[in-house]
């Protein structure tokens, strides 16, 4: 048996046994998460599932060209049968469930997680079915619709574009390969026009005034180290609370970060007033080194795109120096290795 019949089959096992699933995103959702829910949604609906969508935070603004973001509900309800986790295996970003003393509906119930990251799991109450091979999750969700031969409805194929579009940078990143275009290519087939996928992503992108003003500002925050391999920015709550319900402030800036000439890396920090600490990270083309940098703090993600949290740490400095060591590190590891 293949290694997606065995997946298929664990996840046929799931939704056979049950009728009302919660569909849960982490408290970081972004276009594969939110996708991803959205074609399960559809899939799992067209077999009579009754679906609840779930996220602890309000989707953001950025993400809402997808329709059917606002069935996503941020109070987790009480009756389901069983829950499927997407797009992360890491308890650490199931917090507002933890805070919310939720998260024992979740354990008292089957659970699944769905994922295509190759950090090691820390959700302790479900099973999981991972393919690292896949460039999203949106991905992993249609290999197991084929293989099971499961309706995929137009929305459906629509979402699973969405969803890979969204991780593979349009299809730029090194992670795409043939089975991704192949996927491409049957969505268009089954009536998926990539140009509309494409044009509603870009719609929300256009910004306003104050968001380009604000872009302006960080942009003359950046830091660079290492002569200067590695840049940095650090954005405060108080920015984080003005700003993120309209754009990311991290996703503003970090392609530009990268864009510097010498720049490898781009880490952008994120604080909180409970001491809590977020950082997102970005490498460049040929420098693989994200997902080492994060799995250092205890957070994990892809070879160029990764991210880790540290809670009740003020030090923000101290961490600094740290990924500024980590992250030197790694890269000569690579120049030594070329």
């Amino acid at each position: 048996m293949s290694d997606i019949s065995k997946l298929a089959s664990q996840f046929q096992d799931f939704i056979s046994d049950t009728k009302s699933i919660v569909i849960v995103q982490a408290d970081n959702p972004d276009g594969d998460s939110l996708a991803s829910s959205l074609a399960l949604e559809e899939i799992l609906s067209e077999l009579g599932q009754e679906i609840i969508l779930y996220c602890g935070v309000e989707i953001p603004g950025y993400l809402r060209y997808m329709p059917g973001w606002d069935r996503v509900v941020s109070e987790l309800p009480q009756k389901f049968d069983g829950s499927i986790i997407v797009d992360t295996s890491a308890l650490s970003l199931l917090e507002t469930l933890t805070k919310k003393d939720d998260l024992k509906w979740l354990r008292l119930k089957p659970a699944l997680y769905i994922d295509h990251h190759q950090t090691e799991a820390t959700i302790d109450f479900a099973s999981g079915i991972v393919d690292a091979a896949a460039v999203s999750t949106g991905q992993v969700i249609y290999n197991l619709a084929r293989e099971l031969e499961l309706p995929m409805p137009l929305p459906a194929c629509e979402f699973i574009g969405y969803s890979v579009l969204s991780d593979s940078l349009g299809l730029t990143s090194e992670a795409v390969d043939s089975p991704t275009f192949q996927l491409m290519a049957d969505i268009v087939e089954r009536g998926v026009s990539v140009a509309k996928l494409d044009n509603a992503r870009r719609s929300l992108s256009k910004k306003s005034r104050r968001i380009v003003e604000y872009k302006g500002k960080l942009l003359t925050r950046i830091e660079f180290f290492d002569d200067p391999r590695l840049a940095m920015v650090t954005i405060p709550w108080t920015e984080i609370e003005q700003y993120s319900h309209e754009y990311n402030p991290s996703m503003l800036v970090i392609d530009e970060m990268r864009m510097v000439e010498g720049v490898q890396v781009a880490i952008a920090f994120k604080t909180y007033p409970d001491g809590k600490i977020t950082a997102k990270i970005r490498s460049n083309y040929g420098y693989k080194v994200a997902a080492g940098i994060a799995e250092h703090f205890g957070g994990g993600g892809h070879p160029y795109a990764a991210g880790f949290k540290i809670t009740n740490n003020n030090d923000l400095g101290s961490i600094k120096i740290d990924c500024l060591t980590v992250a030197s590190k790694l890269l000569d590891e690579l120049d030594t290795a070329a």
